[in-house]
């Protein structure tokens, strides 16, 4: 059979580069920018295929512009909100995305993002790289211990159940809230909150693992936050728009949160710029999934979804309106 053209938006590591050329018509963004809505469809006309990433915003409108031999979309990522699913069946183009390989690296991040909060570590490494680090006092910078205290978690699938289990071993205890209770075999001990505000009453510490919905978009807000513990940390490396952006600075140059980690925002890359002006946040650049070995595990899930989608066959990650709320 003749090889499929595919669209690929971004430059990928090269082992999976090298699959897409031996399968397929590549068609590389070899400038490795973000295309905006015209470029896509524009290299888009005569592909069977897009590979995207999670930056690529496949609305409604690209999606009524794209061209009719575009049998499927398939996005690096676990989420997939910047996708019209219902739009997309309409025009009868399956989309897949890559749950499960981001787990790992994802955890790891969020671990990073709470004991950098926690320890004033953007504060710290600014001390030394501004070289007015001489004369070290035994009340400078004064963090909050983890050990001994209560994590809490807004959604606990696969991210959320990992970060459990690396929270139990710096001595946390866990306490979450989810659209379904866990067995008591993976709750390993956890307290559940059917009520995520009781959750929020409770967490001194919170970390959130919730999709990108319209009943998550900004879960924490002015309202939610006022049911924080009083100097509560908050982590947030699942999607930008679980947060009000305006509510959370507000609170953390009140001290009504004392810190914070971020890996996700609205709007990203252009989030809010006042979060740059905020010493007690700690900030990184959607780092979650950024190892080696999971972005090639990314790329190469898709492509197992690409492969069979091409071939008529039903792709193990296949997205549709009616299940997408599951994932």
């Amino acid at each position: 059979m003749p090889r499929k053209t595919l669209v690929v938006t971004r430059r990928l590591p090269h082992e999976v580069e090298s699959r897409i050329t031996r399968d397929y018509i590549a068609r590389f963004n070899v400038e490795d920018r973000l295309y905006s809505s015209d470029e896509l469809i524009h290299v888009s006309a005569g592909a069977d295929a897009l590979l995207i990433t999670q930056q690529d915003v496949i609305d409604a409108r690209v999606l009524s512009h794209l061209a009719s031999s575009v049998r499927m979309i398939a996005t690096l990522s676990a989420g997939f909100d910047h996708i019209d699913l219902a739009a997309a069946a309409v025009r009868g183009i399956e989309v897949t995305n890559t749950p499960g390989v981001v787990t790992e690296a994802t955890a790891d991040i969020t671990i990073l993002l709470l004991l950098a909060a926690s320890r004033r570590a953007s504060e710290g490494e600014a001390l030394v790289r501004s070289g007015n680090w001489r004369d070290p006092r035994p009340t400078e910078l004064l963090g909050w211990q983890l050990s001994g205290k209560v994590l809490g978690i807004y959604g606990m699938g696969r991210i959320g159940s990992a970060v459990a289990e690396r929270a139990r071993a710096l001595g946390m205890s866990i306490h979450y809230t989810n659209l379904h209770r866990l067995s008591f075999e993976l709750e390993r001990g956890a307290v559940f909150h059917a009520d995520a505000r009781d959750l929020l009453a409770n967490s001194p510490f919170l970390t959130l693992h919730a999709p990108g919905t319209k009943e998550t978009a900004h879960f924490l807000n002015e309202k939610t936050i006022e049911l924080l513990p009083h100097g509560a940390v908050v982590v947030n490396a699942a999607r930008g728009s679980l947060v009000d952006d305006d509510a959370l600075i507000r609170a953390l140059r009140s001290g009504r949160i004392a810190a914070a980690g971020l890996d996700v925002y609205n709007g990203e890359p252009h989030i809010n710029p006042e979060y740059r002006t905020l010493p007690n946040v700690f900030l990184l650049p959607h780092l979650g999934t950024a190892t080696i070995e999971t972005r090639i595990r990314i790329g190469m899930r898709a492509l197992d979804n690409l492969d069979a989608a091409l071939a008529g066959n039903k792709p193990k990650d296949l997205l549709t309106p009616a299940d997408a709320s599951s994932h």
